[in-house]
């Protein structure tokens, strides 16, 4: 009877962990970021600045849109006596705070001396200068993210970026604009990881998996701040293409 019970509990293991382990397959890649409305106003020759100024990217609390799905988030502003107004301005501010560090971060990993900074850069210095603003913030729908999945509920950040070049003792003059997204992406919902389940074996693993996993990763920040992370990333990416195009940067820094 206890061999029984061992094996029945040593299935019941196996079969949860390959449907964590399949689940986390399909989760792989699923968030989304991108660069698009590339335009290049001058091309520079023998720029070489020694330093890259990030200012910090402007935000506007009008153009966030709040997760206000279920009614756990309806209480919870009730009961904190938090207004729409507030808690737009609060993202909006997070957002461009996260954007504007995540830059400056993921660029001086890429060996770029990167600066954040809000005053004007030093006259006698060439110097690289990237800013822009939060264009629109979408924190998505907690709710259709777990249930559905794959896109729906999805959160998202967009912005608007400028990168301009001021040689020593010069003006600066506009280098490239750019679009760039970064969203929650296409994870699988509990209606999807049900069918893991079933793949295994062993249906009543599947809710255990989905649930999971979507713990995890909303915990993990499948948010606006995580977006705006993996926002900051394509950002850092595009500016250190300049840098590749111009001759001062390696392309194999460039990650």
């Amino acid at each position: 009877m206890f061999a029984s019970l061992h094996s029945v509990r040593g299935k019941t293991l196996r079969s949860a962990s390959a449907a964590l382990a399949f689940s986390a397959m399909l989760l792989s890649g699923c968030a989304a970021a991108s660069v698009t409305n590339t335009a290049q106003y001058s091309t520079l020759t023998q720029a070489n600045p020694q330093n890259v100024y990030v200012y910090t990217f402007a935000s506007n609390p009008d153009a966030v849109k709040l997760d206000n799905s279920g009614i756990v988030h309806k209480l919870s502003a009730s009961f904190s006596g938090t207004s729409q107004t507030s808690q737009q301005t609060k993202e909006a501010v997070a957002a461009g705070e996260e954007l504007t560090d995540e830059v400056v971060a993921k660029l001086q990993s890429m060996g770029v001396h990167a600066i954040r900074t809000d005053a004007p850069p030093p006259a006698n210095e060439n110097v690289l200068i990237v800013q822009g603003n939060v264009a629109s913030i979408d924190a998505g729908d907690h709710r259709r993210r777990m249930l559905i999945g794959l896109g729906a509920g999805k959160s998202e950040v967009k912005a608007h970026v400028q990168v301009l070049y001021k040689p020593a003792g010069g003006m600066p003059q506009l280098v490239q604009t750019f679009d760039a997204d970064a969203n929650s992406g296409h994870m699988p919902g509990v209606a999807e990881t049900a069918g893991v389940g079933a793949a295994v074996g062993h249906v009543a693993t599947s809710a255990a998996a989905g649930g999971a996993l979507h713990v995890g990763s909303e915990h993990k920040g499948d948010t606006v701040t995580s977006d705006a992370k993996k926002l900051a990333d394509s950002v850092a990416k595009q500016v250190a293409q300049i840098g590749v195009a111009e001759g001062w940067m390696s392309s194999d820094l460039v990650k």
